[in-house]
């Protein structure tokens, strides 16, 4: 009974992109154990060459996901994220990516080069690609025509009907299994919703073990609408995408910021097409999700999740819910 007492928490977080890193800065700094699976359907810039030229999976977001968990200096944090602007062959890489490169080619497969990175970085928990092997992402849009590939999807302009994985049938790491059956807490998001997030879930076996799980299942809704993905999205939209691809409903907790968002700022992000995403709370609640809404957002350069309250919050349903179990 001590031992159960005393046992941390255990994580996984999926997902993709700097809304995840920015999480996990938070979360990691909680007495939890966190897993992070991470998304490799990535084919543009730096991890869409690398990808490309060299046949692995595409190694930014997990580069992202490292640094965020690492337990380094912030200069060395800054190294991983250094990106070259000058010299042929280069110029927009970055050497957190070109150092997983390297590993991959020093130990056969990109698996175990994550793991060896993880090690030397001293990463606070486990991080894991969602597969061995890097998948393409496809998006049918509304009119029936088919986008090719996670970059080019937000650039048709069009609204997305659904999207999906080649190969269907891509077999996820048996570790991201075995982290899911054993997990506390399962949490997903923020990030893109159809390049982000749903290529997680679209890999079969991962979707039937959330299923299966009996964790407490969360999802951290983002607080601006992206370009391309989804355009005028409530909060509730982002949920039926979700449901419209897996079948299910998926999630016990949805948080949300309702904190006030600057007009000027507001303003900067409406020149680029996004605005915030509404809060539909009847339409949420109705459908049975229970509702976590604050005021989450921090402003410098751009706006982002505030990491230190997000990640308190979902600490607390962590504790709550295994509290409950017992």
């Amino acid at each position: 009974m001590g031992e159960q007492a005393t046992k941390r928490p255990r994580i996984v977080v999926m997902g993709g992109g700097t809304g995840l890193s920015v999480m996990l800065r938070g979360l990691k700094e909680k007495p939890i154990d966190i897993t992070a699976i991470v998304t490799v359907a990535d084919d543009g810039g730096s991890s869409g060459i690398l990808r490309s030229e060299l046949q692995m999976p595409p190694p930014g977001d997990i580069r992202n996901v490292l640094t965020a968990l690492a337990d380094v200096e912030p200069l060395m944090s800054d190294i991983l994220k250094y990106r070259f602007e000058t010299g042929s062959g280069l110029a927009g890489h970055s050497l957190g990516n070109l150092i997983l490169a390297a590993m991959t080619d020093l130990h056969g497969d990109f698996v175990t080069a994550v793991k060896e990175m993880s090690r030397v970085f001293v990463v606070r928990g486990q991080v894991l690609p969602a597969a061995g092997e890097a998948v393409v992402l496809h998006a049918e849009m509304e009119d029936g025509t088919i986008v090719t590939g996670e970059s080019k999807i937000p650039e048709a302009g069009q609204r997305i009907k659904r999207v999906f994985l080649e190969p269907e049938h891509v077999e996820p790491l048996p570790e991201a299994l075995e982290a899911i059956r054993q997990a506390d807490a399962i949490l997903i998001g923020p990030g893109s919703l159809y390049t982000s997030i749903l290529p997680n879930l679209l890999v079969p076996k991962l979707a039937e073990a959330i299923v299966a799980s009996d964790a407490i299942k969360m999802f951290v809704c983002n607080v601006m609408t992206q370009p391309g993905e989804t355009d005028n999205y409530t909060v509730s939209d982002h949920l039926q995408a979700v449901y419209d691809h897996i079948g299910l409903h998926l999630f016990d907790y949805v948080i949300v910021n309702d904190g006030d968002i600057p007009p000027q700022v507001q303003e900067k992000y409406a020149q680029k097409g996004a605005k915030p995403v509404y809060l539909d709370r009847d339409e949420v609640t109705s459908r049975g999700y229970k509702l976590i809404a604050d005021k989450l957002v921090l402003f410098r350069t751009y706006l982002r999740h505030d990491a230190d309250k997000l990640s308190q919050h979902i600490f607390q349903l962590v504790q709550d819910w295994i509290t409950r179990k017992r």
